[in-house]
């Protein structure tokens, strides 16, 4: 048996320092919070440090080969610590003025941050499903965190009930992929004996009945239609602070995940799978951008915009493994950027127990915080699409890769959906500027260190925009 433990060092760190903080708690107590922040931003920079210098190149295994090191997980890893270290940041002021637990959402957090560490390094279905779970039971708990609000206890027993039934979803068809490849669950092996059995009538029915599964279980993690149900409801039920997590850094994880479900083990029944995303992203993009336009709470238009952004995710990992892949790591690295700003923005403009949701919070807010305005105007540009902001690049390069591979009436069906989503997004642009201030928006109090931070989150997506040429060379590196 191959038992490496170099590579699994960073989540060995990140086990042994949540057990340090589950102990070191109770102790601390809920008033003493810079203990928690300290101890959880130790954690991830720690396991950040361990990381860089665990990798050294190349491919390293563990396990039997059910544990992989490469350079997409590589990176990765180090992308949901950079995100999860901006969430601390901008959750800070806002967690405290809420007066909740703080140490359980951190505690909870790094449980989640582990769960995203598994799957993006899972070689073996069985653990790629390990790593999904630990980051869903994490999720369900922070979305019912606020005990004491209505919204958010229901949002956590429709994401608990929905996603369990994704989950059996996602099994039953890892169970019928491997009865059909005669026992395998490395995907290495699934990917040979997909090959190897193309022209094999009988166990391909088999296999594609079992992809119908597994692509309806990745489809209610990205939050693709049909499976989108849960989306605008636990955006809008959940604090902003989980709300941020649950939108930008668990779609890392998410797309690493589908790569190496369709991609590292089901590529062979690839024309399968491309039809199922071609269908799902049409939907995503019709019933997103149609039905966010009806929305007042901003939360919710965000969850209803997430789901045609990911419609625009599921075209580029439908195109072909190599120009679509590198679109769709593009797009979801912008997109994480875009909404991390966003939410941001919402989570400064809260103050005490007034939480900044819907669209009418927003009026006039160019007269009494006009950075923020002109921040949240960048956010809004962006994820329109508008040049020459980064969105736009994004958007561009999943078009462009369409009409490479032949589908250029999805193309063009994307472009006048995407027309249709700038409505709502200009509607907050309007709200911002044109509309009388709203009276219940107070002068947010915010540390230097978080105000730089989200300042530098809004200009990147100007400067991307401009010059996208480092994040096109790194999003090149890590498909190769």
């Amino acid at each position: 048996m191959n038992i490496n433990f170099i590579p699994i060092l960073p989540e060995l760190f990140m086990v042994c320092m949540i057990l340090i903080t589950l102990l070191i708690n109770p102790f601390v107590g809920q008033n003493r919070r810079v203990v928690h922040i300290l101890l959880t931003v130790f954690t991830i920079v720690g396991t950040a440090v361990v990381q860089f210098f665990v990798y050294t190149g190349g491919v390293a295994v563990s396990f039997n080969d059910m544990f992989i090191l490469d350079q997409l997980s590589e990176w990765s890893k180090l992308a949901i610590y950079a995100v999860s270290i901006i969430v601390i940041v901008y959750s800070i002021r806002y967690m405290k003025d809420k007066r909740l637990p703080v140490g359980e959402f951190y505690i909870i957090f790094l449980f989640a941050i582990l769960g995203m560490m598994v799957m993006v390094s899972a070689n073996n279905m069985l653990v790629l499903y390990l790593g999904l779970e630990l980051l869903s039971l994490a999720l369900y708990v922070l979305v019912a965190l606020n005990m004491d609000n209505v919204k958010s206890t229901e949002a956590a027993m429709k994401f608990f009930i929905l996603g369990g039934l994704a989950s059996g979803l996602l099994l039953f068809g890892i169970s019928f992929i491997y009865g059909a490849t005669g026992g395998e669950l490395q995907l290495g092996s699934i990917l040979n004996s997909t090959i190897m059995n193309s022209d094999s009538g009988s166990v391909q029915a088999i296999l594609v009945f079992g992809l119908v599964f597994i692509v309806a279980g990745l489809a209610f993690k990205l939050g693709l239609v049909p499976f989108h149900m849960w989306m605008p409801d636990v955006y809008e039920g959940s604090l902003l602070a989980t709300t941020t997590i649950i939108g930008t850094v668990t779609k890392i994880a998410s797309l690493v995940f589908i790569f190496k479900f369709l991609i590292n083990g089901l590529n062979g029944l690839s024309s399968q799978w491309s039809i199922m995303l071609d269908l799902l992203g049409i939907c995503s993009l019709f019933i997103g951008n149609i039905v966010a336009i009806a929305q007042t709470n901003i939360k919710r238009m965000l969850g209803y915009s997430a789901v045609s952004h990911m419609g625009f995710l599921a075209f580029g990992v439908m195109v072909s493994p190599t120009s679509g892949t590198f679109a769709a790591i593009l797009y979801i690295v912008i997109y994480i950027l875009t909404a991390l700003a966003g939410f941001g923005i919402l989570m400064v403009l809260s103050v005490g127990n007034y939480e900044c949701e819907n669209i009418d919070d927003l009026k006039g807010l160019s007269r009494t915080h006009p950075i923020c305005a002109i921040i949240l105007l960048l956010v809004m540009f962006s994820m329109a699409g508008i040049p020459p902001l980064a969105g736009f690049y994004a958007k561009f390069k999943i078009l462009e890769d369409l009409v490479a591979a032949g589908f250029i009436k999805t193309a063009i069906y994307a472009v006048l959906m995407s027309l249709i989503g700038t409505f709502y997004y200009l509607r907050i642009i309007k709200v911002m500027y044109f509309d009388e201030s709203s009276s219940e928006l107070r002068e947010a109090r915010v540390s230097i260190v978080t105000s730089s931070v989200v300042l530098i989150n809004g200009l990147l997506l100007l400067v991307i925009g401009i010059v996208p040429t480092y994040i096109v060379e790194l999003c090149s590196k890590l498909v190769r």
